[in-house]
């Protein structure tokens, strides 16, 4: 196996630059290009086959897209696939650097045992697994690959997921989407794309017909969420000050507890819903979930209520997002059940104050 080093400080979207590869047990390594391995063997004679690994979630799904977009624009004549769970495929819908969706469905095990046999009988060349998790890498190694390209295990949850990888590799960044661009740069994607191609999605539901806000308060673990009381505190103060409607978002079990919250719409759409609406909003609130990182690949402006995860790792990416956190929160990936005190401390009048602000900035003016 070797140990890459893929990133250095200042690498550029549109540089190329040598990477160190070493092996373990004192074996001399070599010095690899951003292009990756030289294909060899049965496949030599045919377009280069690779095979993103990236089952879920609805964020980290959303995080990739950069990655795979720059490894397929990099690779010319690549075929590229995406092995992913179903309830995400949509995400995929009409992306022009996808060329084919492998749905995986581990809680099923006829969907395991069929995408096991459509992967050995695609023959892929290169598997990158950007999720590294012991599963995911189990999958990569089924596809039999010449090469597969995965986080180094000092940089993984699971560690024992390395085991599987052909190649380690060490990155830098901070930001997850960052770190996934490193990892596919080591694979041979020279060029970055710094992109998210998203479905337009469908109307589902009802939706005002004017300005709304949106927001998805169930999204990810309890530590993450903000309190519900504080949502109908928020809708005054839109409606009072802006003449603005808040949506509350969410599945819909939970549809009789967002209707609770004094003051909200509530929505209780599919993904494909979920998408639509948010292209629709004027605005959205977002927790560390995959609502608050779908808009945010959209470009919408909006707020993030950060509490226990890192903004810095798993915020908003790009720049239309505020981010408000706590200066008591204390950095955890414990999945508690309890709202954390940090996302207590957030106010609705700071929420509001960062939403209007945000809001002046997204029409030009000056917040």
């Amino acid at each position: 196996m070797n140990d890459t080093h893929a990133s250095q400080p200042g690498y550029g979207p549109h540089e190329s630059r040598r990477v160190s590869v070493s092996a373990p047990g004192g074996r001399r390594g070599g010095v690899a290009t951003g292009a990756g391995p030289r294909r060899h063997g049965p496949g030599a004679g045919r377009s280069r086959r690779v095979l993103v690994v990236r089952i879920g979630s609805m964020g980290d799904v959303i995080h990739t897209l950069p990655a795979a977009a720059s490894l397929k624009q990099s690779l010319a004549g690549c075929h590229l696939a995406w092995l992913i769970a179903p309830k995400w495929a949509i995400l995929l819908e009409g992306n022009p650097y996808v060329d084919e969706v492998i749905p995986f469905d581990r809680r099923r095990l006829r969907s395991v045992w069929s995408a096991v046999g459509e992967l050995r009988r695609r023959a892929f060349d290169t598997v990158v697994d950007f999720q590294g998790l012991i599963k995911s890498a189990l999958v990569a190694a089924l596809a039999k690959a010449h090469s597969i390209y995965g986080f180094h295990q000092s940089q993984l949850r699971e560690k024992p997921a390395a085991l599987f990888y052909s190649h380690r590799v060490r990155v830098t960044s901070r930001h997850v989407v960052d770190r996934n661009l490193e990892l596919a740069r080591a694979a041979g994607a020279r060029n970055t794309l710094r992109t998210f191609p998203l479905p337009p999605g469908r109307p589902e539901g009802e939706l005002p017909g004017g300005e709304f806000v949106l927001a998805s308060p169930l999204g990810g673990w309890k530590a993450k969420q903000w309190p519900l009381e504080n949502y109908a505190a928020l809708a005054r103060l839109l409606r009072e000050r802006l003449g603005v409607p808040l949506v509350l978002n969410g599945p819909p079990q939970e549809r009789a507890l967002l209707e609770s919250v004094e003051g909200c719409r509530v929505h209780c759409p599919s993904l494909a819903g979920l998408i639509d609406a948010t292209r629709r909003a004027l605005a959205v609130v977002g927790i560390d979930s995959g609502p608050l990182h779908l808009a945010a690949a959209m470009g919408k402006p909006g707020v993030a209520l950060f509490g226990p995860t890192d903004p810095e790792r798993n915020g908003p990416y790009g720049e239309s997002f505020a981010v408000l956190r706590a200066p008591s929160a204390v950095t955890s990936y414990k999945r508690r059940k309890e709202i954390d005190a940090s996302m207590r401390a957030l106010t609705p009048d700071e929420v509001f104050a960062a939403l209007e602000a945000r809001l002046e900035m997204a029409a030009g003016g000056t917040p």
